[in-house]
């Protein structure tokens, strides 16, 4: 069966594997769309949030939030255009990685996040190269906490987090991103980061 018989078989049986607990999200974020659900919840009610680059992978839209601002890379150059205004939450979810300057992205993040707000930021780290339409940078959480430091958050208002596993590395060489599917390995190994973010308080 070719790939497109894989994918029409796999759509026409998906309703049916939901059903037995399949979970087609991506394998190498479970950890970091769970993290990032429960930061959202605790830090209810949320007035208005910024998304940078949002897309097939972004479920933040959905956030219980009175107002939602998308701007999509690179139209919206975050390295070089920032809004006039500011916002309670600035979410940039898999976007860092293809902007070439950075340390101006994380500023300009920084500009828009009102006092007493957050940015959300989230990067892949052992991930093949993606260019859309480049990809420049990978972070441990040390190399990004230092990036948000530099832009202006404080380091004790920065939270960073990674997950990832040998298994999980493994099945993304040269391959698909993988579902998630029927429990896959979710030990994590802090030598194997698939996935790497950070919540910043502005204070």
């Amino acid at each position: 069966m070719g790939i497109r018989g894989v994918g029409l078989a796999k759509r026409v049986l998906m309703p049916m594997m939901l059903r037995l607990g399949y979970d087609p999200r991506n394998w190498l974020r479970i950890c970091q769309i769970e993290s990032w659900k429960d930061f959202l919840k605790r830090n209810a009610p949320i007035n208005d949030i910024l998304e940078v680059s949002p897309g097939w992978n972004s479920a933040w839209s959905r956030a219980d939030a009175a107002s939602y601002t998308p701007v999509q890379y690179p139209d919206f150059d975050i390295s070089k255009d920032r809004l006039d205004r500011q916002f309670q939450i600035v979410i940039a979810d898999q976007v860092l990685e293809h902007v070439l300057d950075a340390p101006a992205a994380m500023a300009n993040i920084h500009a828009m996040v009102e006092p007493s707000g957050f940015a959300m930021i989230a990067t892949p780290f052992l991930f093949r190269v993606h260019g859309r339409p480049h990809d420049y940078h990978r972070w441990t959480e040390g190399a990004l906490r230092h990036l948000l430091v530099k832009a202006g958050f404080a380091d004790g208002d920065i939270e960073t987090h990674s997950w990832g596993n040998k298994a999980c590395a493994k099945a993304h060489i040269g391959g698909p991103v993988r579902d998630y599917g029927f429990g896959k390995d979710m030990a994590n190994d802090p030598e194997y980061p698939m996935m790497v973010w950070a919540f910043a308080r502005k204070l």
